[in-house]
């Protein structure tokens, strides 16, 4: 990002010292009733004490420089009228406390600039982990993006979010939006309704993200004119995808026949995202998954990108960080360890992934 002046910091004794030039803007900074700050000083273990347009940081070094990145970038985003919430501040400790070796400091203050920034009708969205802000970088510049890791990561969120984006700048013509509904098969007639009565319930996930990105009329509007299309997997089977973001959500359930009809659907000027949860397969035992076996085949491609998200980019509730690890150590414990999909690790980020650049 450009370097925009955000705080001026200096060391007093053993605090640093951050000196804020828009004294408007630290109510919302602190929170109301310093909450922010008290979050900040409860998850890293220091000391914040404000003055003036100042505020000292006092604490262990690492603690001490992990909360002036997320003070800085949280100071960014004031500046650029972006929202700072309880689950933006712990957006940036997350970044801060991105694992060693990265360039945390270029990690925190790259979620602010403008390619990764995502923009709707809704909401402008930012990466909230590490793995989020490979993910977007990879969606930005890649035909084709597999999204994989736990729940709670943002892996669909953030694909429909650069789908709208995409369709908002004109970019592409329309947006097809699908799942497996892997636990339909036969027994769809036994529910109520027409066919899309039948398939909603399995993408409904998909259509509250659409909802959190667009106001309900356009929505709504888009999605009877066809501009936003949502199908299951079977819709997909004979059509060629052109000048369309095409996201395939829940993608663990396909098998490997039907990954390969999905993946060979797309056309001129369109993008396609994969996502799935590989420890969360419901297909029948012994039937293979479609996404491992898409993986292992392409992610050597250079227009491939492959995310895997880990349990330190859950941005749900902390909760779910803690339920997701604790699953983990089970598996780990029981042998069950074979559905993690392995990739390689990109030097820049918490995600294990393979996002080499794509040819211009």
């Amino acid at each position: 990002m450009s370097d925009l002046p955000t705080t001026e910091a200096s060391e007093v004794g053993e605090a640093t010292v951050l000196q804020f030039d828009d004294n408007s803007l630290l109510p919302m900074l602190f929170g109301e009733h310093d909450q922010h700050l008290s979050r900040i000083e409860r998850q890293l273990g220091v000391s914040l004490v404000s003055r003036g347009n100042r505020l000292a940081i006092s604490g262990p070094p690492d603690a001490a420089h992990a909360a002036k990145l997320a003070l800085d970038a949280l100071y960014v985003r004031l500046k650029k009228d972006l929202p700072v919430t309880d689950a933006e501040v712990d957006a940036v400790l997350r970044m801060a406390l991105s694992e060693p070796g990265c360039d945390t400091a270029a990690a925190v203050n790259a979620v602010h600039s403008e390619g990764v920034t995502i923009r709707t009708r809704r909401r402008h969205i930012t990466a909230r982990s590490p793995g989020q802000l490979t993910y977007i970088e990879a969606l930005n510049t890649h035909n084709v993006v597999f999204g994989i890791g736990p729940a709670g990561t943002g892996k669909t969120y953030l694909a429909v979010a650069v789908a709208v984006s995409r369709l908002l700048k004109g970019e592409v013509d329309r947006i097809i939006l699908s799942r497996p509904a892997v636990e339909a098969g036969e027994r769809l007639g036994f529910l109520p309704g027409d066919l899309r009565d039948k398939v909603d319930p399995y993408l409904r996930p998909l259509y509250d993200a659409l909802f959190d990105m667009l106001p309900a009329e356009q929505a709504m509007k888009h999605l009877a004119d066809g501009v936003v299309e949502v199908a299951p997997l079977a819709f997909m089977r004979g059509r060629t995808l052109s000048s369309a973001s095409v996201i395939l959500d829940e993608a663990q359930n396909t098998t490997p026949v039907q990954m390969k009809m999905f993946l060979t659907r797309l056309g001129e000027n369109s993008h396609m995202v994969v996502t799935g949860d590989p420890s969360q397969v419901d297909l029948p035992k012994g039937q293979p998954s479609g996404l491992h076996d898409a993986i292992d085949l392409l992610s050597d491609m250079d227009e491939v990108a492959v995310v895997e998200f880990t349990d330190a980019d859950v941005v749900r509730h902390a909760l779910v960080t803690r339920i997701v690890r604790a699953y983990e150590a089970r598996d780990r414990a029981n042998g069950e360890g074979g559905n993690r999909i392995r990739a390689r690790k990109k030097p820049s980020g918490t995600a294990k992934s393979k996002t080499a650049d794509r040819p211009e």
